[in-house]
């Protein structure tokens, strides 16, 4: 019979007692970092400050921050701070706009990873005997190794199937009939598209749970994944440069966010021109420091993720708001700064059309011109009233609510391409 799975006790300790251990633990960090890491001892010196005069978690303000580019500039391994012979495992960034941000492993980075997405898929709402499909891309990216060390942790069946093949996957899904799912929102809409080509009603499935990741994703999107599957949508969030998958995870009881698991990282939220350290609540970006890792400490590290931090409700720890934009994904098109979720969120009121979209931007003179691809969903593909009546609507709302003006073209079914892992939702042709 299947049981929930054991919370471990940090998870509901008071606020005091995290507080005391994320101080003892962010002393250590700081110290290794400090002693072992050239790149680091050179920007704390360079910053006037030394990891003995932490005294509070609050002095963490006063330390420099850490970037993609600083992993970038010491490529491949000039940020670890541990010998390579201590290295178990290396993973790395797909580096398509520049060098790939390269992250290493000590045997016990690999264990407490895995505790932590063994953590994640228990606050899912895992059970004993459950069985996972992972879904995600194996290989250098995270996804994949991360998940599958997090579920074979947490006592679970591991189906390690990774990306592409969605035929396939969808066979497996029907034979193997597996209680969990973990992999990109975009890539689940890809296979319940599969399913219902093959004449299977998504939500007649096995699944139970669906646990998505790797890429920003709106609870509009969460809703419709949820009717259409008939599966709890949990958001599991983490980054290369921080761990990997397993960094915070949603609650199946809560659902409001993913719960940071604050005795591994101490988040902050700082304002993203200035810098300056806010307030809990307050609107800005995520900044993380690692607390227990050996091979890559990372301190202050800006995730460019645009989020607000917010009490524990499953549990004592803290929630980030859901990732619904991060900086560098930020279109300005006419002086208006535009993020694809916002545009995520009006498609997904127009029922005509598929949640599959893409943005291109081009210019016409010195012009932006922002035109978005959209698909109708299969019962609307031959009512052209719909579709017309549909588009008219979504140009409308993204004119009234975002403040730009967009062209938009409904494509053929399947006429934006799928992606097995992180959907490409921008093409900005207006340097090319």
């Amino acid at each position: 019979m299947n049981t929930a799975l054991p919370l471990d006790p940090i998870e509901t300790a008071s606020r005091d007692e995290l507080a005391a251990l994320q101080l003892e633990r962010l002393k250590w960090t700081l110290k290794h970092a400090y002693e072992n890491s050239t790149v680091y001892r050179r920007k704390f010196d360079e910053a006037g400050v030394h990891p003995e005069e932490l005294k509070t978690l609050a002095d963490l303000a006063r330390f420099p921050f850490t970037t993609k580019a600083d992993l970038r500039d010491n490529y491949p391994f000039g940020m670890f701070a541990v010998p390579q012979e201590r290295i178990s495992r290396i993973h790395a960034s797909s580096g398509t706009t520049g060098k790939p941000t390269v992250v290493g492993y000590t045997a016990r980075d690999i264990d407490t990873w895995a505790n932590l997405v063994a953590r994640s898929i228990r606050a899912a709402g895992a059970r004993r005997g459950d069985k996972v499909h992972i879904s995600y891309g194996y290989g250098l990216f995270t996804g994949g190794l991360g998940a599958h060390y997090g579920a074979e942790r947490a006592g679970l069946t591991v189906i390690p199937f990774g990306g592409g093949q969605t035929e396939k996957q969808v066979q497996l899904i029907q034979d193997f009939k597996p209680d969990i799912i973990m992999v990109t929102p975009s890539y689940m809409l890809s296979i319940a598209d599969e399913l219902e080509r093959q004449g299977v009603d998504p939500a007649s499935s096995s699944l139970r749970i669906g646990i998505f990741g790797a890429e920003p994703w709106t609870n509009d999107m969460r809703r419709a994944i949820e009717a259409r599957m008939g599966i709890d949508a949990l958001d599991i969030y983490g980054l290369s440069e921080v761990i990997g998958p397993g960094v915070a995870c949603e609650c199946v009881e809560t659902k409001d966010g993913p719960t940071i698991w604050e005795d591994h990282f101490y988040p902050e939220i700082i304002d993203p021109l200035t810098g300056e350290v806010l307030p809990d609540g307050e609107f800005g970006e995520l900044v993380f420091t690692s607390l227990t890792k050996e091979a890559l400490p990372i301190i202050c590290y800006r995730t460019r993720d645009l989020t607000r931090l917010l009490p524990g409700t499953a549990r004592t720890m803290r929630r980030m708001e859901k990732i619904t934009g991060r900086s560098d994904d930020m279109m300005i098109v006419r002086g208006v700064n535009v993020f694809p979720t916002q545009i995520e969120e009006l498609l997904l009121k127009q029922p005509a059309l598929a949640p599959h979209y893409q943005i291109v931007l081009t210019k016409e003179g010195p012009l932006d011109v922002m035109t978005l691809n959209v698909e109708p969903c299969p019962e609307s593909q031959a009512d052209d009233a719909a579709l017309a009546s549909a588009k008219a609507a979504l140009a409308y709302d993204i004119k009234a609510l975002i403040g730009v003006t967009a062209i938009v073209n409904v494509l053929q079914i399947n006429g934006i391409e799928r992606s097995v892992g992180k959907a490409k939702r921008i093409v900005d042709k207006r340097s090319s």
